[in-house]
């Protein structure tokens, strides 16, 4: 039993050449079109992707700029212990009787403009803000810079992560 194979079939002719050609390019407009059509249409859940995905990556810019750095509580304690860094609490007034780091100086951060005056004797070392969990003493460091400190840190998880670190922690007035 003998079988033939035919070639013919798979070169390519002008007219098979030209009508793939033709689809083609019709298959890529039309693919463009349905492009914009779809941006068109959604474009409010785009727009909603984009800044999204801006808000993640914001925070990985911002850190690579800003002149505040973030430590943890051991770094903060060798900060503390060679280069005489003042502590400074930016928590409400209720937050700071019921626990605080030793030595620290308690200033809130609604009051940081108004008593920066209190400031001036330290600006020339670090300092290292602090509050609960380390969310407003990033705002209170933006504005220690603004009032001439060179070296400002904030310190990571705030006094949640220094007692959780074991380090001690004074209670009371």
């Amino acid at each position: 039993m003998a079988t033939t194979l035919s070639f013919s079939s798979c070169l390519p002719d002008s007219g098979a050449s030209t009508l793939y050609t033709t689809a083609f390019h019709t298959t890529a407009f039309h693919t463009s079109h349905m492009t914009l059509q779809f941006l068109e249409n959604n474009w409010p859940l785009i727009l909603i992707m984009i800044v999204s995905g801006a808000m993640l990556v914001w925070p990985l810019v911002q850190g690579r700029f800003s002149t505040v750095r973030e430590v943890g509580a051991l770094e903060a304690t060798a900060l503390i212990n060679r280069r005489n860094a003042v502590i400074i609490d930016v928590r409400e007034p209720k937050e700071y009787e019921g626990g605080r780091i030793p030595n620290a100086v308690h200033l809130p951060r609604s009051q940081l403009a108004s008593r920066s005056h209190e400031l001036k004797k330290w600006i020339a070392r670090p300092v290292i803000a602090y509050c609960a969990r380390g969310q407003r003493s990033r705002m209170a460091a933006g504005a220690l810079t603004k009032l001439g400190f060179a070296e400002v840190y904030t310190l990571r998880g705030g006094l949640r992560a220094w007692s959780e670190a074991g380090l001690p922690v004074e209670k009371g007035a």
